[in-house]
């Protein structure tokens, strides 16, 4: 299937590891010109070369998307870089797991507000577009109550919302938006690389709740971003696709 994303433009935070690499990665071998940040600026210069050795325009930029100003300068550089934008992916979390206040903060700073300033950001660049998609990250512990309920899993669910929110507002204009939610995925250096290590008995319960046996790839997780974003899915707009192995019990009405 042709996926119809050769010679767009696409924006992709936290795009230097994990599920954002390999969106920025898919993407880029479609034919996508592909911006990322990141916070770590070595980080992000590998990752751009990378991209580049595709055959597509690559940029990146050590961004922290907590910070508001820093976030919207960079989209705008990156729109006149490129002479606009078509597709954002909003794609960070701040893994805020603790319930406390600091927990609370950091999530609602990182997860939500930043996909919601990435968004906003966007805007005047995806409505001149005409094949405007977005797409944002969640997780299954935005849809059922697990070991991250609290900060990660209430603005999990709040990403879910708001993005069906803006599906339904920018329908007239043309503009796409869906949210994709990963179950448990497994990459070096990752979340449950971390826990393996840290916490196996964690790592052990949460591998056997799974019936496929396994956790995720973040290859598996891009293929359905990709999609999604792509003209190929002209007519979805405002779902939520899950991606997880058929972790969740829940039916999704």
């Amino acid at each position: 299937m042709d996926l119809g994303l050769e010679g767009l433009r696409a924006v992709v935070s936290g795009g230097t590891k994990g599920i954002g690499r390999a969106i920025a990665e898919t993407l880029a071998a479609e034919g996508v010109d592909v911006a990322i940040c990141a916070r770590n600026a070595d980080e992000v210069k590998a990752a751009v070369a990378a991209l580049a050795a595709k055959g597509v325009r690559a940029t990146g930029r050590a961004v922290d998307v907590a910070d508001g100003p820093a976030l919207q300068a960079w989209i705008r550089d990156v729109a006149a870089e490129f002479g606009g934008l078509d597709i954002v992916v909003a794609n960070v979390s701040a893994l805020a797991i603790s319930n406390d206040e600091a927990g609370w903060k950091s999530g609602f700073d990182v997860d939500l507000m930043g996909s919601v300033r990435m968004v906003e950001a966007s805007m005047p660049f995806l409505e001149k577009s005409k094949a405007a998609s977005i797409v944002t990250i969640s997780s299954v512990s935005g849809r059922e109550i697990d070991f991250a309920a609290g900060p990660y899993g209430a603005f999990k669910a709040a990403l879910i919302h708001y993005t069906q929110g803006l599906a339904y507002n920018l329908a007239g204009k043309g503009i796409r938006a869906n949210t994709v939610s990963p179950g448990n995925t497994y990459f070096e250096g990752g979340v449950w690389n971390k826990i393996k290590d840290g916490n196996p008995d964690l790592y052990r319960t949460a591998l056997g709740m799974n019936p496929t046996g396994r956790m995720g790839t973040p290859q598996e997780m891009a293929n359905a971003a990709v999609f999604l974003a792509s003209p190929a899915a002209s007519f979805i707009t405002g779902t939520n696709l899950v991606v997880d192995g058929a972790l969740t019990k829940g039916v999704q009405l």
